[in-house]
């Protein structure tokens, strides 16, 4: 398991390590200082994706704790690290902001414990910004609860689960609760997912029970001259459960998760890359697609064989393909582009190859008009019509490539060898089913 693990952190710095290098290159190459409106843009997605490599190799895992006001959020953290570090107290709202402390557990792994505000706290907007953010850099999710869970805490715990993180429900105060109400509030939690397509019911060892900070207790005291008194006493924190599960969740998949969630935030940020680059440049972008659809209609207007018109507009949609890629600045060889046209092909399905075929059969009636075309003056008309209707479907056809390799090219660009989406495949088709990885994958309906 240790050995899967760090070939998931090996791969995940490979990818980043490739994104980086390339648009480094872009860096030295002058394409971007020759653009500073683009690379301004760009800026803090590049320096995302250096943050995220630098997390992996310091192999500090972000652990983040969420849930609504006076649910014991910074009680749970101070009770893991025995120590009162997060301030606490009586009022709703303690925490005004994230705030993050280092733990050891065991002396082996390094944890980042994030505290946060709660989340139906008044300034919702900036809150809402500022829990997306800490969720964004999180490796693992405490969701902390102090009873039944209510509408907002559902609403909240659904959104946490979309995150594409992994999720412990921590069911704080259960001192407060009797045995029976107790066990009646865990089967509830259990339930939570139970008929919602969005979330699949939550297995036992995702739901850990702690008292954080328990209530005080008053004392029966009996002195030794037979004096009775009352004295308030507060017991221990109950979070070996918590701690436990967290140690077994570390040591069985803490590097795999660590090397997921860099990937995923890679993934984000070259997706926001290739967005931006494409919104500033969409004009030059459609004068291009316009441009080549022009060329290729021509082309294979005035072109009389059949076979050659096919094999031109192939040429022209694979040169178009490049041309689109050198402007958004992708690194694009004439075999990759071929793989593209082949997939644009494939998932425009009858369209493309609709036009294929109708040019060929114009192509072949276009070529027999011009063959006979000086023993029969009438056939230049003939090759006239059949020349302009398969120039229209080329046109079609050239600015459809383009429209689809617009969109290939954004949202391929995370795809291919070392790719952060196809190295998150790659990892989560390894997960063993009992690791919390193994729930996130069927969470995100992934099928192997």
């Amino acid at each position: 398991m240790r050995n899967l693990q760090e070939t998931h952190l090996n791969r995940a710095r490979a990818s980043l390590r490739q994104a980086l290098s390339w648009y480094g290159y872009l860096r030295k190459s002058g394409q971007l200082s020759s653009n500073p409106e683009l690379a301004g843009l760009l800026k803090p997605e590049l320096e995302a994706l250096n943050s995220t490599l630098n997390k992996l190799d310091s192999n500090v895992i972000r652990i983040a704790a969420f849930g609504l006001v006076s649910r014991g959020k910074s009680a749970v953290l101070n009770a893991l690290l025995g120590d009162k570090i997060l301030q606490t107290g009586p009022l709703n709202g303690v925490t005004q902001w994230p705030r993050s402390v280092r733990w050891q557990p065991g002396g082996k792994v390094l944890v980042e414990l994030i505290d946060t505000p709660g989340l139906d706290e008044i300034e919702g907007e900036s809150r809402a910004d500022m829990a997306r953010e800490v969720v964004h850099q999180a490796d693992l999710i405490l969701f902390v609860v102090s009873g039944d869970i209510t509408r907002t805490e559902y609403q909240a715990l659904l959104e946490l689960r979309r995150s594409q993180k992994p999720l412990i429900l921590v069911f704080n105060k259960i001192d407060l609760y009797p045995d029976t109400d107790r066990g009646a509030i865990y089967q509830n939690l259990q339930q939570l997912g139970a008929g919602n397509p969005q979330a699949k019911p939550l297995l036992p060892d995702e739901i850990v029970m702690v008292a954080a900070e328990p209530a005080a207790m008053e004392v029966r005291v009996e002195w030794p001259d037979g004096r009775v008194s009352y004295e308030w006493e507060t017991p221990p924190p109950q979070v070996d459960e918590l701690k436990e599960t967290i140690l077994n969740i570390l040591n069985r998949e803490g590097r795999s998760l660590l090397a997921l969630n860099a990937l995923i935030q890679a993934r984000d940020a070259e997706a926001a890359i290739a967005q931006k680059t494409i919104d500033l440049r969409e004009q030059e972008a459609e004068n291009i697609i316009w441009q080549f659809t022009k060329y290729k209609a021509l082309a294979v207007m005035l072109n009389p064989i059949a076979f050659l018109d096919i094999l031109g507009g192939t040429v022209a949609d694979l040169a178009l393909i490049r041309a689109l890629a050198r402007l958004y600045g992708l690194p694009m060889t004439s075999y990759e582009a071929g793989k593209i046209l082949k997939t644009i092909l494939f998932s425009s399905g009858g369209l493309l190859l609709g036009e294929l075929g109708s040019s060929f059969i114009l192509g072949l009636g276009k070529t027999t008009a011009a063959i006979t075309s000086a023993d029969n003056p009438s056939n230049i008309s003939a090759f006239a019509g059949s020349a302009i209707a398969q120039a229209g479907i080329a046109g079609y056809g050239a600015y459809t490539v383009g429209k689809a390799a617009q969109v290939y090219l954004e949202k391929g660009c995370t795809w291919g060898q070392l790719g952060a989406s196809s190295v998150i495949l790659e990892i989560l088709s390894q997960v063993d089913q009992n690791t919390i990885l193994y729930r996130l994958r069927q969470e995100l309906g992934i099928k192997y």
